[in-house]
């Protein structure tokens, strides 16, 4: 049994939905569960003021950090005014990181994405400068890098990112979540990594639905006998919302697609994009973000939120149509919850999840004939349904189960720690 530790997790943000801090309550529960004691330096943040330490510019939202970004990928050279504001956040930043630290007398940082992805780049020097001025034991879990995403690769922040996204520093330990980004952070960087995927907790399966969310589909204004399609992912470009548009549109069902993130992270432009794509083919979209959470409660209008939770288990179809993902949270979300899955055969899941046999609908790139028969089988045979996400379950629970995290884990722990 390894000594209990103080653990300190760095973001953006540990709040809501997004895949990273879905996966970071996952880490959490299963420190927890070997001893550890766990807190949080974010710029957003819902878990309790004891435990926390929220810098409102480690969030990549922040004004003067979006100033930053927006500058950083729209132009080949970098306004010395850029460079000045860079390096007194970072400061700032790398004074917080100190503070917390000294305030929990952490012993290990395990820092989710935020020296991976550039979003908030005077976080990510921050953290490397405090890494290798202190030789800091730290955990970096890698999401996606800034080199799987073409809105990062025209720059004016080249010697930043080659600095902090991530960081080669002797104290550091490297996990990513799937094959391809452990080969190419070896060929890039000579930086060797763990690969932990994503996990749910298959060894406790969901309670079933509860009277609270007897609701939802009246909320949602979602009809009893209709097809609730859920499309559970934030509204960014690299989601292909667009293909459970048309897919819900041509099935020729009475369905309705509801789609529970927000669009906040990269601007209106891509939900505005789907809205008219949805008016042209005549149906309606239900963006549901504001009574779709991560917990119940309510609104501050007074209305009923459900916890996407609730959603999955009331969907008789989960849409995944994502051109690009680092792995797939909604993918295992949509296995737990044993929910048929459309999918777009997305690089990640053809090479690392699929192989392992789990039986989705699949197309690549377009919805086909072939998709749309499919996807009615699967809608109206309920034994077909029940007997494909049975065997999707058993595989997950095999693959990708808390027991997988917790072995993982507690190699990592022995590296810094010892037996």
């Amino acid at each position: 049994m390894l000594t209990p530790r103080r653990i300190g997790l760095v973001s953006t943000r540990f709040s809501g939905t997004d895949g990273v801090s879905l996966e970071s309550r996952k880490w959490v529960d299963v420190l927890e569960q070997l001893g550890h004691h766990c807190f949080y330096f974010s710029g957003e943040c819902d878990h309790p003021i004891n435990i926390s330490r929220m810098t409102p510019e480690a969030h990549f939202l922040h004004p003067d950090v979006w100033d930053i970004y927006t500058v950083a990928f729209s132009n080949a050279v970098r306004p010395p005014a850029v460079t000045r504001r860079i390096r007194e956040l970072q400061a700032h930043l790398k004074s917080e990181l100190d503070a917390f630290v000294r305030a929990f007398d952490l012993e290990l940082l395990l820092v989710q994405n935020a020296l991976a992805i550039p979003l908030n780049i005077p976080l990510g020097l921050a953290l490397t400068e405090y890494i290798a001025e202190t030789g800091f034991p730290v955990l970096a879990h890698h999401h996606d890098f800034f080199w799987e995403r073409p809105r990062f690769l025209v720059n004016c922040v080249w010697d930043y990112l080659n600095t902090a996204f991530p960081p080669h520093l002797p104290s550091i330990r490297h996990v990513v979540i799937n094959s391809s980004a452990a080969n190419q952070l070896s060929l890039r960087t000579g930086i060797s990594s763990m690969l932990i995927p994503n996990v749910m907790d298959f060894e406790h399966p969901p309670a079933p639905p509860d009277e609270y969310a007897h609701t939802l589909r009246a909320d949602l204004a979602v009809g009893v006998d209709q097809v609730l399609v859920l499309q559970p992912t934030r509204v960014v470009a690299r989601k292909g919302i667009e293909h459970a548009v048309e897919l819900v549109k041509r099935l020729g069902l009475d369905a309705r697609l509801v789609i529970s993130h927000s669009a906040t992270d990269e601007g209106n432009g891509y939900v505005q994009h789907l809205r008219t794509f949805a008016g042209l083919l005549g149906m309606n979209v239900n963006f549901e973000s504001v009574i779709i959470s991560a917990t119940r409660g309510r609104t501050d209008d007074g209305r009923k939120m459900y916890a996407l939770a609730d959603v999955y288990q009331h969907a008789d179809l989960v849409t995944y149509p994502s051109t690009i993902e680092g792995f797939g949270n909604a993918f295992l979300e949509a296995i737990y919850y044993r929910r048929p899955l459309v999918v777009n055969n997305y690089s990640i899941f053809a090479t690392d999840i699929q192989p392992k046999g789990f039986r989705v609908i699949s197309f690549d790139g377009f919805i086909t004939e072939d998709t749309l028969a499919q996807t009615r089988y699967v809608l109206q045979d309920r034994a077909a349904a029940a007997e494909m996400v049975e065997l999707n379950y058993q595989l997950a629970a095999k693959h990708y189960s808390y027991a997988v995290l917790r072995r993982h884990l507690e190699t990592c722990l022995a590296q810094f720690f010892g037996e």
